[in-house]
């Protein structure tokens, strides 16, 4: 028998308030591109954000799908994207949204180096770092 690992990151499930201005956000301020789907079990149409290739699967707070984390709530994520775009620019574009950056630019360390991340939250107060490597 072969070793078992995992390879990469299908998707992210992240709870939000609001629906609406979850997607609003995401598509406008980061780029993201929403898509309604139906899961192949059936039940009502689910709202994820895609994006290079991942996505994030929405669950709205109020009626989170089955199954779902043991305690899910909206706020309580924190996630780093990285950006080919130079963080002068995103500074720009934040401030054309008036999205507040609450820290950065400033140097971390990502999964494969270096950075340099901006910190921004989204309309939940989730923790979105925009990173570049370096």
């Amino acid at each position: 028998m072969s070793k078992c690992e995992i390879m990469t990151i299908d998707h992210i499930v992240m709870t939000v308030a609001d629906m609406s201005k979850t997607i609003e956000f995401y598509n406008s301020v980061l780029g993201t591109t929403a898509v309604e789907f139906v899961p192949p079990t059936g039940g009502p149409p689910r709202q994820s954000l895609h994006f290079g290739s991942q996505k994030i699967n929405l669950h709205d707070a109020a009626s989170p799908y089955v199954p779902h984390a043991h305690a899910p709530q909206a706020g309580s994520v924190d996630l780093c994207f990285i950006s080919a775009q130079p963080l002068s620019d995103w500074q720009t574009h934040l401030a054309s949204h008036a999205v507040e950056i609450e820290q950065g630019p400033v140097r971390k360390t990502g999964a494969n180096g270096a950075l340099m991340s901006l910190y921004i939250r989204d309309p939940d107060g989730n923790l979105i770092e925009i990173s570049n490597y370096i």
